[in-house]
């Protein structure tokens, strides 16, 4: 049997959100996430290609995954609003996710900015089973959110990563509390170009 997809629209802060829930590729959920996608001014979207290999890793881990667009882009409602109306949208498609499945532990997951987004979101609550970031940008300086969260992070780099090379990802990463995981793949840039797949391999194992 095919999975199930479902285009909806969630109640956001600034209007409706677009959004999409497919249900794990093999029998029933194991646990629900929520994938971020990256910059909304600079071409993000929730279709983006590793937001989908997240999405794809997710779901062959037996998840039931929601992601959506942030407000004003595609057909969600609002307009940019600096990060802070995005991080309401988070919190909102995740306030929608766990009254859907209120008894499946939950995971946050986000690419670049959307990495960002989900770790301040995470890290602020208690809950998530663990979030994982792929492609964090290290061009925003301010990691106070990160210094006490002590929720399981599992930090996803390119080796060639434009916006998080290795040199300021490392800098960045090292003395965060525990427990935390580091993944780096050897992939041409940011975008994780010539290894998609090996993203989505250890998303889906990790």
């Amino acid at each position: 049997m095919a999975r199930k997809i479902e285009t909806m629209f969630l109640p956001g802060p600034a209007g409706r959100l677009e959004a999409l829930l497919e249900e794990p590729e093999d029998g029933n959920p194991g646990e629900a996430a929520l994938v971020c996608h990256p910059h909304p001014q600079h071409g993000g979207t929730m279709r983006n290609k590793v937001v989908q290999s997240i999405v794809r890793g997710l779901r062959r881990s037996g998840a039931v995954v929601l992601r959506f667009n942030f407000r004003g882009v595609n057909l969600s409602e609002g307009s940019w609003a600096r990060g802070e109306g995005e991080l309401d949208d988070a919190r909102a498609a995740l306030a929608y996710l766990r009254d859907r499945y209120p008894s499946l532990p939950y995971t946050l997951a986000g690419f670049s900015f959307g990495s960002r987004v989900i770790l301040r979101l995470g890290c602020a609550s208690t809950g998530a089973r663990r979030l994982i970031a792929v492609g964090f940008p290290t061009v925003y300086k301010d990691l106070t959110y990160l210094e006490t969260c002590t929720v399981p992070r599992i930090f996803i780099q390119s080796t060639h990563d434009q916006y998080g090379p290795i040199e300021e990802f490392n800098s960045a990463v090292e003395n965060l509390p525990e427990p935390k995981k580091i993944i780096l793949i050897d992939a041409q840039d940011h975008f994780f170009a010539g290894a998609l797949d090996v993203l989505e391999e250890e998303i889906a194992r990790a």
